[in-house]
């Protein structure tokens, strides 16, 4: 039997469970409910792991073996980071919190444009030298960002919480088309129906599902949906056939990392979003687990990104933030034992060592992960509105607060050129709309509730 929570895992302003319990962060599970649990997160997040890296390869000219590299670099040290964030090391890293850690899409654009102006062979080490740098601000800034949590209450975070899953509506939307934008038959019925019948089997199995069944409905979901592809033929075998059997990621392998002074400032700025948003991932997790993040939490978090992020251009990696999917998992399956995050970081490091192993995670479909991702994101948002129905919305200020911020961070969704004309840095900030309704929301928090007659202690009654 699991002995109670102490130490830094039980740290943080929540409420102590009862005696002789364990707090469900806390909790190790029997493996037949650990592996199913694991494997969830593990099919949610796939997509997203292999998607920087095999975009920005095919930008460096990579040939296939290549790829292949980059992208088990890319799955080893999401698997690293991951085991790091939720079992920790004592007080300095690790928020010992169900937290997937990964390579993040947000990086993307600028590591294109860094290695579209740079010389054939040096667009990856171009990329590398910036991310060690961006990888060393991070742990040189993020004790800051833990400090500054109380400019976020929940006024503010259930804005931030609510835009993770509005703005990234869009990734399950293309994915249930197909995934492939520049694909002759991107949006195809076939892809579409394939993603309406998988959420069609979640949500009949979280109807009549029971037990631990309802608890794993989304991986019965991804598997059925994957069967049914299989069928009609709309399964590709083609990386299972060409994987290899193991590829141990070495050290430098794409060449030794230079550093450009434009790169290292563009990656740093990037490097100020994902800590915003991964900031805005621990402390929705947080309110999900019921174990509130308080600054040690975040601090040793982001920490644990700059750690990953510092280490990765060694591998082959990239800028690592949070994955919002897998706090979706969570919020969705209420199974919110680290350990069984911790299991799917230990089974990305098997897949980043045997990309064979990969290449089966990867059947199944882009339109099976839509119809899926639906749910994921959507539940992110759901919890989002939960905690702003507890921030006091009868104020006309806290109204007007919500509207602009929420507001602010869907402008980039609804219209993606709006800030078009604005420099690239302030593109780069506002052009997320996570990091754009946040970055209004606290300063709206500011103006109305920590300037002029009211007072912090006005503040935190109504944020309480």
């Amino acid at each position: 039997m699991a002995q109670p929570a102490t130490g830094p895992a039980a740290d943080g302003p929540c409420t102590a469970p009862p005696e002789n319990s364990v707090h469900p962060v806390d909790e190790k599970l029997s493996p037949s409910r650990l592996v199913p649990a694991a494997l969830q997160h593990i099919a949610a997040m796939y997509a997203g792991v292999v998607t920087p890296p095999f975009i920005i390869g095919q930008a460096a000219g990579l040939d296939p073996a290549g790829m292949t590299r980059l992208i088990a670099a890319s799955l080893l040290i999401a698997g690293l980071a991951t085991l790091l964030q939720t079992l920790g090391i004592g007080g300095v890293a690790g928020n010992r919190l169900p937290f997937v850690n990964a390579a993040s899409s947000a990086g993307i654009a600028p590591m294109l444009a860094i290695a579209e102006t740079s010389a054939p062979g040096h667009q990856l080490p171009a990329v590398y030298g910036a991310v060690l740098v961006a990888g060393a601000f991070c742990l040189a800034v993020g004790p800051f960002f833990g400090r500054l949590l109380r400019f976020f209450p929940p006024l503010v975070t259930g804005v931030v919480i609510t835009l993770i899953g509005v703005t990234l509506m869009p990734v399950p939307a293309s994915w249930a088309q197909g995934g492939d934008k520049e694909a002759a038959d991107f949006g195809a019925m076939k892809y579409l129906a394939l993603a309406a019948f998988t959420l069609a089997v979640i949500l009949l199995i979280q109807r009549f599902g029971r037990g631990f069944v309802k608890q794993v409905a989304l991986l019965f979901g991804l598997l059925i949906g994957t069967l049914a592809a299989i069928l009609f033929g709309l399964a590709d075998f083609s990386a299972l056939r060409s994987a290899p059997l193991a590829a141990l990621p070495t050290p430098f392998a794409f060449g030794a990392p230079e550093f450009k002074p434009a790169a290292i400032l563009s990656l740093c700025i990037v490097m100020l979003v994902l800590m915003t948003e991964s900031s805005a991932g621990m402390l929705a997790l947080g309110e999900i687990c019921d174990r509130r993040a308080d600054g040690r939490t975040i601090t040793r978090g982001l920490r644990t990104d700059g750690i990953a992020t510092l280490l990765g251009p060694v591998f082959g990696g990239f800028p690592t933030s949070a994955f919002a999917q897998n706090v979706g998992v969570v919020s969705l399956t209420k199974v919110r034992s680290r350990y069984v995050v911790a299991a799917a970081g230990g089974a990305l490091i098997v897949l980043g060592a045997f990309p064979v192993l990969g290449a089966v995670v990867s059947l199944v479909p882009m339109p099976v992960l839509g119809g899926a991702g639906i749910v994921l994101f959507g539940s992110i948002a759901v919890s989002g509105i939960r905690t702003l129905s507890e921030a006091g919305l009868d104020d006309s200020s806290n109204i007007i607060l919500v509207a602009v911020a929420l507001g602010a961070g869907i402008i980039p969704l609804a219209a993606p050129a709006f800030y078009a004309g604005f420099p690239s840095w302030a593109q780069t900030v506002l052009g997320s709309g996570i990091s754009a309704g946040a970055l209004v929301a606290v300063l709206l928090n500011l103006f109305f509730h920590h300037l002029g007659t009211h007072s912090l202690t006005a503040v935190a009654l109504k944020s309480s």
